[in-house]
C-alpha cells in the first residue's frame, strides 16, 4: 500500500481549510485517511500551520510520501529537517543531543523570522490607516474652509477640496492595493 501526506480540503466555498493526513494513494482527495497530522488554513497572512511534527517524521520514516504542497509545508514546519537528522542519527553521523540542537536552534530562528514578518504586517496595516485618516481629515479641513468664505477665494478652495479628494482616493486605492 502505498501512502501519501496530502491535504484534505474542508470549508467553504471561497474559504478552503485543510487537514493534512496520512492517506492510501487510492483514496479520493477528501475520502478516508490513515491519520490526521495537522491543519492548514490560507485564509489568514501568515497563513496559520498547526502539524504534529513528530508524527509526520514517523510517516515520513515509514515511507510515506508528501505531495508538493504538502513537502512545502513540511518544509516550512521543520519536519523534513527533522527527517534529515533522524536519518543522519540512525547512520551514526550525529547524535540524538546534536539532532535536537539543531532542530532547536532552526525552530528558533524561524521563530524570529515569522514573528518579525507579523510586526512588519501590522505596523504596514496601521500607517496605511494612520495614511488614510491623515488624507480624509485634510478633505475634510479643505471641506469646511471652502464652505465658510463667499468670497472669490470660494472658488479656489473648491478646487483644492477636488485636489485633496483626488488624493484621498489615490491613498485609499493604494491601501487598497496593499
Amino acid at each position: 500500500m502505498s501512502v501519501k501526506i496530502r491535504l484534505q480540503r474542508h470549508g467553504k466555498k471561497g474559504k478552503p481549510f485543510y487537514w493534512i493526513v496520512a492517506a492510501d494513494a487510492r483514496a479520493k482527495r477528501d475520502g478516508k485517511y490513515l491519520e490526521k497530522i495537522g491543519t492548514y488554513n490560507p485564509n489568514v497572512n501568515p497563513a496559520i500551520i498547526d502539524l504534529n511534527v513528530d508524527k509526520a517524521v514517523e510517516w515520513l520514516q515509514n515511507g510515506a510520501q508528501p505531495t508538493d504542497t504538502a513537502k512545502n509545508i513540511l518544509s516550512y514546519k521543520g519536519a523534513m529537517l527533522k527527517n534529515h537528522l533522524v536519518g543522519g542519527v540512525r547512520k551514526g553521523a550525529l547524535t540524538q543531543e546534536q539532532a535536537d540542537a539543531k532542530f532547536t536552534v532552526w525552530l528558533e530562528e524561524k521563530n524570529a523570522k515569522i514573528s518579525a514578518k507579523e510586526e512588519g504586517l501590522t505596523k504596514a496595516e496601521a500607517d496605511a490607516k494612520a495614511k488614510a485618516f491623515a488624507a480624509e481629515k485634510a478633505v475634510n479641513e479643505a471641506r469646511i474652509a471652502a464652505a465658510t468664505p463667499e468670497t472669490e477665494e470660494a472658488g479656489d478652495a473648491s478646487d483644492e477640496v477636488e485636489a485633496l479628494e483626488v488624493a484621498a482616493e489615490e491613498g485609499a486605492e493604494d491601501k487598497a492595493a496593499e
